[in-house]
């Protein structure tokens, strides 16, 4: 027999003449080319035997699947009724975010759907939009960037402590921040997050464990961000043990960086060709999570979405370093992601596609732009909007809008009346581009109340 394994070598075992051969050799061929044909036909003879076991195994998974329950691949129509749903600031949303909504109302795995008021259109589900299904996830309703996040951290040092220090902070930035695709830390840091199973368990994840390693600590291009600033806390928590004043803190913008971008992009695929659904909507197809592509992605997500908590952890940790100074509370929150919830009495996958999770008595931060202040919330648990918020002011110019909308010298000039220090940012980061965050926040008075605010002063982005 030649050293490469064919579709005859599975059915001389006895493989069934259906798809799971292809299955097998497509999974072979892209995970374990390299190991000798004997060993993988005794893996084989294992799977035939006994599939049940090997139900969640990273390369086997599949196979074991088609041979016990395969995946029943049928074209989806939308329901003609949408599922419930309610828009918050009705009136500050484009049509097309609205209509893409109504779209993923339609699926027929929808439970309930909500818009919040910094909604603009997104590809799938819009920014803004939160949307719970029942025992399905839609990767794109969780997005490309899977855990992007904020995280503020908070030093007892009086706001005053800025003053005169422009040179010293601006230089703490760029040397502890990398932004961007190819920028990466001199020195890496290790993390508990790369000690975990699905790293070994999940052929996907072993390949881009390298690359997630080389990025840890940070941060994307677009609209990501690191800044030193100043907390305004109006009603601080008691365990915070803080008085109500200004206070210098960082505040961080990024999420999983090529980790997340690589698995978004191939459990889209996955869904696509599972969950064949009308071309407008294509992009909302979903994985069941009784299949092993669902479980799958349910854990890689979740690792997703530790490692960048783990990238946040570590640009903060560099940055009180180079200050000398001791982190005294920390605030955080995912706004891409999907989490098993409570709604209306059934537990549902609810996605919020750049939405901060707001049940009762949550902690969570909604940014303005560079010249705007951001907002620290808690929120009220308004099953509305299924517990959920604005992640951010929204945008007014899309990028392409704002390269024509804008010149350098008109942003210099609002960074200038605002007493704000950029360090790269593009035209189309422009303040301009971002709707009133004021405005924003007025609109969602029943969904959160505000502890504080932040406002920016050093900024670093991408160039």
């Amino acid at each position: 027999m030649g050293n490469k394994l064919s579709g005859k070598d599975l059915i001389k075992l006895g493989f069934p003449k259906n798809n799971s051969i292809n299955i097998a050799l497509g999974q072979i061929n892209r995970y374990r080319k390299r190991e000798k044909k004997e060993s993988i036909l005794n893996e084989a003879k294992e799977v035939l035997l006994h599939p049940e076991n090997f139900k969640m195994h990273g390369t086997w998974g599949k196979v074991a699947e088609g041979l016990v329950n395969p995946v029943q691949v049928k074209f989806n129509q939308l329901r003609s009724t949408r599922a419930p749903f309610s828009i918050f600031g009705e009136n500050e949303i484009d049509e097309q975010a609205k209509f893409q909504l109504y779209d993923s109302l339609k699926l027929p795995v929808a439970v309930k759907g909500a818009l919040m008021p910094d909604a603009h259109s997104g590809y799938g589900l819009p920014i803004g939009g939160v949307l719970a299904t029942e025992n399905a996830v839609i990767p794109y309703g969780v997005g490309v960037d899977i855990g992007c996040r904020m995280s503020l951290s908070i030093f007892d040092l009086p706001a005053s402590f800025l003053k005169g220090k422009d040179h010293q902070l601006q230089a703490i930035l760029k040397d502890n921040t990398k932004f961007g695709m190819t920028e990466t830390h001199k020195i890496k840091a290790d993390h508990d997050v790369f000690y975990r199973n699905e790293f070994d368990d999940i052929p996907l994840l072993k390949r881009l464990k390298d690359k997630a390693y080389k990025q840890l600590g940070s941060s994307g291009g677009g609209n990501h961000f690191v800044e030193f600033g100043i907390v305004k806390l109006d009603n601080p928590l008691p365990e915070w043990k803080l008085e109500p004043k200004e206070y210098l803190a960082v505040l961080s913008h990024s999420g999983s960086r090529g980790l997340g971008a690589n698995i978004a992009k191939h459990y889209t695929y996955l869904a696509t060709k599972q969950c064949p659904l009308p071309k407008n909507v294509q992009h909302l197809a979903w994985l069941d999570l009784n299949t092993h592509d669902g479980q799958e992605y349910w854990l890689a997500m979740n690792l997703a979405g530790d490692y960048a908590k783990a990238c946040h952890d570590d640009i903060h940790r560099r940055i009180a370093k180079a200050l000398g100074k001791r982190v005294v509370v920390t605030i955080e929150n995912h706004h891409n992601f999907a989490w098993k919830e409570i709604v209306d009495g059934k537990e549902c996958i609810v996605h919020r596609k750049g939405a901060t999770p707001a049940q009762k008595g949550v902690l969570g931060i909604i940014p303005g732009s560079m010249t705007a202040p951001g907002f620290i919330v808690i929120g009220k648990g308004n099953e509305e909007s299924l517990n959920s918020a604005s992640h951010g002011a929204g945008r007014l110019f899309s990028r392409a809008k704002c390269k024509t909308s804008f010149t350098q010298s008109q942003i210099k000039k609002v960074l200038t009346d605002n007493e704000v220090t950029l360090i790269g940012g593009g035209i189309d980061e422009a303040p301009m581009a971002y709707k009133d965050i004021n405005k924003v926040m007025a609109l969602q008075t029943e969904l959160v109340d505000v502890l504080g605010t932040f406002t920016p002063k050093i900024v670093r982005m991408d160039r």
